[in-house]
């Protein structure tokens, strides 16, 4: 990995980048016990079976985590900023899921170095999470 990701001058729209991850259990114990969030309905089969969902899932911040992983490490990467994300649940993620989170680049504001994202996580075909980040882009020295 480079110690810089992408500049602004190399970024076009429609550029898109992937990061998936198959989610654990592991995932949302590691999850709760970083985070503090130990809803029961990430952690206790018993409790989760009364839900509506009839099984325990992942965090939604968890798959909004795989998001940040692309605009972090991939694109634009090391070096940018993450300015905002807006994000809306759409279905559950559990356990066994692949979550594929998919960032593409829909405008690039060049005079304020900004770049706005459509973000979104997919379970096979189906969008789990749907959203849009806004990154600061350093220019090319």
């Amino acid at each position: 990995m480079s110690a810089q990701g992408y500049f602004i001058e190399d970024l076009s729209v429609g550029q898109s980048e992937e990061f998936s991850k198959t989610v654990t259990e592991a995932d949302l114990v590691l999850y709760a016990g970083v985070t503090g969030d130990t809803n029961p309905v990430h952690l206790d089969e018993e409790f989760a079976a009364q839900t509506m969902f009839k099984t325990r899932i992942a965090h939604g911040m968890l798959s909004a985590g795989f998001i940040s992983a692309v605009l972090g490490a991939k694109m634009p990467g090391p070096g940018a900023i993450y300015v905002s994300q807006e994000l809306k649940f759409k279905a559950p993620v559990k356990i066994g899921d692949t979550v594929t989170a998919r960032c593409t680049v829909a405008e690039i504001n060049t005079a304020r170095r900004r770049v706005t994202l459509k973000t979104e996580c997919l379970v096979k075909d189906k969008v789990v999470v749907d959203g849009e980040a806004v990154m600061m882009v350093a220019n090319r020295p």
